[in-house]
């Protein structure tokens, strides 16, 4: 199966790679190997994950964030990594943004 991050979760991505490399340098790397992992594991796991909005959300290891993603018929589309120490309100708006039609 497929696994495709969509550009708003690549933006995701960086912003967290940033804010982790702010507080420790290497810690960056550290979070985008911990995404890698997981990402790798919906392979195995995909659809299993606990529906929020329209998405499946899987909670990354080690770090605060939540991968958000559709379950799609060959492909599985990643459209959020989000921490998940922010406002529910604004998580809830850019998943919102970002909806897949159905």
């Amino acid at each position: 199966m497929d696994i495709r991050l969509l550009d708003a979760a690549t933006d995701d991505l960086r912003n967290g790679w940033l804010f982790y490399e702010l507080q420790a340098p290497g810690l960056g790397n550290r979070f985008l190997d911990a995404v890698e992992a997981d990402v790798q594991s919906l392979t195995v796991y995909g659809g299993i994950h606990l529906q929020v909005d329209g998405f499946h959300r899987m909670l990354i290891r080690r770090f605060p964030f939540a991968l958000y993603y559709v379950m799609e018929a060959t492909s599985i589309d990643i459209y959020a990594i989000l921490d998940c120490r922010r406002d529910p309100i604004w998580i809830r708006a850019r998943l919102g943004a970002t909806r897949p039609s159905p």
